[in-house]
């Protein structure tokens, strides 16, 4: 037992620890998200969020150790978000035939979802940093983080309000576009996929990708048209009611 416990406070000590945790907890909830037929209800990001902190919790274990050794998945962040690239290059003469639309779409749609949040934070009565920091929910985390801090909110709490749209758009959003009878043609996934990036970001693009390639390629780039669109009319729009 005391080997054992001295093997424990080792392993818990080492980057190491949040590395291989984080690799283990993720595939098993893969394998058994792969097993239920890829429910929505079983997503392994969201179950693998719980299963960590819950751990950490338990095992009262700081985050910054865990992070020591997780931070190199957080580094590939960045490599995996251009990866997104490629199945549109894919798909480049669609692209241009469609470019001014899909601006516009990307535009309405991010402004939607940014001052609907806002709105219903006021009907609520919630604090105005609160508010301010739901606006750039429907934008990836590091991103969001940035603006909230920019227009007066709280960058942690923008964090989480991003996570969540990311984790509720990959949950609910087959459900969504069954219920308002999207299509699963070809057109219908491009519709589907867009749609997911653009309030759910880099989550929602992963489950696209998983369901089908043509959803996953223009959640992608709803992904991408997000982060410019968004990291530039919040700030002008803030600046302008701020003069």
């Amino acid at each position: 037992m005391a080997d054992f416990v001295e093997l424990w406070t080792y392993l818990s000590a080492t980057p190491l620890f949040g590395l291989t945790a984080t690799l283990l907890v993720y595939v098993v909830f893969t394998a058994i998200y792969q097993e239920s037929g890829q429910s929505p209800w079983l997503n392994p990001v969201l179950w693998s969020i719980v299963a960590l902190g819950a751990a950490l919790l338990w095992l009262d274990l700081p985050y910054q150790r865990y992070f020591s050794g997780a931070q190199f998945i957080h580094f590939l962040l960045g490599p995996a978000v251009v990866s997104l690239a490629w199945p549109l290059w894919q798909r480049r003469a669609e692209l241009r035939r469609y470019f001014w639309r899909l601006i516009a779409a990307g535009f309405l749609g991010g402004a939607v979802s940014a001052l609907s949040a806002y709105g219903l934070a006021r009907l609520l009565a919630l604090p105005e940093s609160i508010a301010w920091s739901l606006i750039p929910k429907s934008v990836t985390a590091p991103v969001a983080m940035g603006l909230a801090q920019t227009i007066g909110g709280i960058p942690e709490l923008a964090a989480v309000f991003a996570v969540l749209s990311g984790l509720i758009g990959a949950l609910l959003g087959r459900t969504v576009f069954t219920w308002i009878r999207v299509s699963q043609q070809t057109e219908g996934w491009t519709r589907r996929g867009f749609a997911l990036g653009t309030v759910s970001h880099g989550i929602g693009a992963a489950r696209a990708i998983q369901v089908n390639p043509q959803a996953g390629a223009y959640a992608g780039l709803a992904l991408a048209l997000q982060v410019v669109l968004a990291s530039l009319w919040i700030p002008l729009l803030f600046l302008w009611l701020g003069s």
